[in-house]
């Protein structure tokens, strides 16, 4: 019998018995280690998510229900609303300190600092530059302010004190004018952003390139930041920042046709490397006779269909406010499908952004529904996202 195995080893080409078993326990070792890797890859995809996971589903439990938003809904003046938030933690310390819409805006500006300093290091980047939006919000708001010759203190009361320039305030509130502003803003990129668009705002006498460029930044530098994604938390993440740009680019491609502006007029102002719209279909877009003709260049992709139910409101208005509602009601849909796809990965932080930042907008339209007279809460409600 061990004649027969020697002799069947031999044959095989191998000098010992001992060496096939050597060989064996090797192929047993890189099966193992397969399995290994394979069962903990999910594991190291989740696991930097359980902490801020954990953060997240703690405030989501505070956001208000439909019960408690209908409450709010109900309060008879602005004083009550401001009255009602006093008896949350979230909104009580800047209710205290400031008017009621910059104390939403500066919960709102909390929870994207909340959310870029807890977030994953693989999807930080991107939370980062989400909370950057209120440096362009403060700068936006400066720029106004100088223009129309408001003083530094009112000024100041426009500011939301959160982002990288909250530091650098106090230099752009002295400057005198937009070049001043400008020079006040040497080492950041802003700077550079900002001169880039003083020609043509200087041809236009208009803030609207300065504003423009600085949205284009912030969102070209969203897309870089989500592009080649390595797993489904950053393909999930790619898709809700593709969308988000997709949606600022159509809305520009709508007004732009109701206004009746040409593609030239308005190329530099929309971003090239959108999601599902790439740049030779804005091109396409852009160059359709009118609204009806952008409908009918999207079919095709997912915008035909979300566009199309609120045509029949924009011919009996010639608004495009319903095609807007649709967009944004699309995104708030996109980030609630993402919740569920990945609940023990990116999901809940996205769902939850969404979430926040619908409760805010909802809030600043009870608010504004308080402040003008004859606004029912019926009508209020009918507002509401």
């Amino acid at each position: 019998m061990v004649e027969d195995i020697a002799a069947l080893v031999s044959s095989m080409g191998f000098s010992s018995p001992e060496s096939v078993i050597g060989l064996l326990f090797l192929v047993l070792a890189v099966i193992g280690a397969v399995i290994v890797v394979v069962s903990i890859r999910p594991v190291l995809e989740f696991y930097p998510y359980t902490s801020p996971n954990a953060r997240v589903r703690a405030r989501r439990g505070k956001l208000f229900d439909e019960k408690q938003l209908s409450e709010i809904v109900e309060a008879d003046t602005v004083e009550e609303v401001k009255n009602y938030l006093r008896g949350v933690p979230e909104y009580a310390e800047y209710v205290e300190k400031y008017p009621l819409e910059k104390a939403l805006d500066t919960q709102l500006a909390e929870t994207h600092d909340l959310l870029a300093r807890i977030a994953p290091d693989d999807i930080k980047e991107t939370f980062e530059i989400l909370l950057s939006k209120w440096d362009i919000s403060n700068l936006k708001s400066i720029i106004i302010a100088k223009e129309a010759g408001l003083t530094r203190e009112e000024t100041e009361d426009l500011l939301i004190p959160f982002g990288d320039l909250k530091d650098s305030s106090d230099k752009l509130l002295d400057a005198k004018n937009i070049e001043e502003i400008v020079n006040a803003l040497e080492g950041t990129e802003y700077a550079q952003i900002l001169e880039d668009a003083m020609p043509e705002y200087q041809k236009m006498g208009m803030l609207l390139p300065l504003e423009a460029a600085l949205d284009k930044n912030y969102l070209n530098k969203l897309v870089r930041s989500v592009a080649n994604p390595a797993d489904d938390n950053r393909k999930l993440l790619q898709s809700y920042i593709g969308t988000l740009v997709d949606t600022t680019n159509l809305k520009i491609i709508l007004r732009a046709k109701v206004d009746g502006l040409k593609y030239e007029e308005v190329q530099s102002y929309m971003i090239s490397n959108g999601y599902q719209i790439r740049e030779w279909k804005l091109k396409e877009l852009m160059e359709s006779e009118d609204v009806e003709g952008v409908l009918s260049s999207l079919e095709g992709t997912k915008y035909s269909h979300i566009l199309s139910e609120s045509m029949p409101d924009y011919s009996g208005t010639g608004s495009i406010a319903p095609f807007e509602a649709a967009l944004d009601a699309n995104v708030r849909k996109t980030a609630n499908t993402i919740s569920k796809k990945k609940p023990i990965g990116i999901g809940p932080i996205i769902g939850f952004l969404s979430r926040k930042e619908t409760e805010v907008r909802n809030l600043k339209i009870i608010a504004r529904g308080k402040v003008e007279d004859g606004v029912s809460a019926s009508v209020i409600k009918e507002m509401l996202v």
